[in-house]
């Protein structure tokens, strides 16, 4: 099916669906929220009833957007014929298997990683995007709904956050072209970005000084990794959340190809997240560990201790950095 025809399905189902619950990631961050409440408010605007759910808290840095304090962490009861997920490659991104959907569900997906499992009936998956963010607006243009500051200020999150403030390599001229229609609806731009990147817990800077105390260089500097044990969260205070994003501190290293945080989140549970600056692609690292995300930025859950994991992810990376250079 063409992409003109699934997003005009996406829209039909929409628009015909009375009621619509919407789901976004564990571990949320800016663009998953951001998409997940610009489109809720905008169904509401049609007149939609509408069910926000993620089963984690709201980041303290994110619970500015508007909608954020109706979003819940219990599944909704009835559950709504219609479903979206936004931001999620599979069921398991928001703690849900296919048992949790009944038969009745019409399941809609709306992403832009390219380790999409494409889980639902319609699959609006564009890994040419820089957030879903983007995704997002073109949606709510095409239902016909006017963009108000509200809308605006989550779908600028969105964009913002994850082309890593117009950074990143998926940041393109269309994203830029999009950015450029929300300032138009008025939103405070320099209140958005104080709000997200400028006001940490001290607490996140204490867990940023005890990665950075674990550092380690490997593959002739091409690679910087990072742990974080469980202690380490509970001397510095931080919730799991607030390491989000620190290992963009290992990246920019000069000389770094590939940066790696290693975080013990339960017995026999490290997460891992892979950040690659230039050339390497780090979703088929995290494939091999049974996860999955971008080129550049991928994550992946490996079940065995801290030190096992940092084995395995150097010898993983330190191969591929290998056949890269050999390539």
């Amino acid at each position: 099916m063409s992409e003109h025809n699934i997003v005009e399905e996406f829209v039909a189902v929409l628009r015909k669906a009375p009621k619509v619950a919407l789901f976004s990631h564990v571990s949320p961050d800016g663009d998953c929220l951001g998409s997940m409440l610009a489109i809720g408010l905008a169904l509401e605007k049609m007149g939609k009833e509408v069910s926000f759910y993620n089963p984690d808290p709201v980041p303290s840095n994110l619970v500015f957007l508007p909608g954020s304090s109706r979003i819940r962490r219990q599944l909704p009861s009835p559950q709504p014929e219609t479903l979206l997920f936004v931001d999620c490659t599979d069921l398991g991104r928001v703690n849900l298997s296919i048992s949790d959907i009944t038969d009745l569900s019409t399941v809609l997906n709306l992403d832009h990683h390219i380790s999409n499992q494409y889980f639902g009936r319609v699959n609006w998956v564009d890994s040419q995007a820089s957030a879903v963010g983007e995704l997002a607006l073109t949606l709510i243009n095409r239902l016909g709904v006017e963009i108000d500051s509200d809308i605006a200020a989550n779908l600028y999150t969105a964009i913002v956050t994850d082309s890593g403030c117009f950074q990143y390599s998926n940041t393109t001229a269309q994203t830029h072209r999009l950015s450029a229609d929300l300032m138009d609806k008025g939103i405070n731009i320099s209140d958005i970005h104080h709000r997200i990147f400028d006001q940490k817990p001290l607490s996140q800077i204490r867990l940023l000084q005890y990665a950075l105390n674990g550092l380690e260089m490997c593959a002739e500097g091409q690679l910087a990794l990072m742990t974080l044990s469980t202690e380490d969260f509970h001397k510095s205070g931080a919730e799991q959340e607030l390491s989000e994003g620190l290992v963009n501190h290992a990246r920019s290293i000069a000389g770094v190809e590939v940066a790696v945080l290693l975080k013990e989140v339960g017995p026999q549970e490290i997460k891992g997240g892979l950040r690659s600056n230039l050339w390497l692609n780090v979703n088929e690292i995290a494939a091999q560990f049974g996860g999955g995300g971008h080129n550049r930025a991928a994550g992946f859950t490996f079940r065995g201790t801290l030190a096992e994991a940092k084995q395995r992810i150097i010898t993983a990376i330190e191969e591929a950095l290998r056949l890269g250079r050999n390539h």
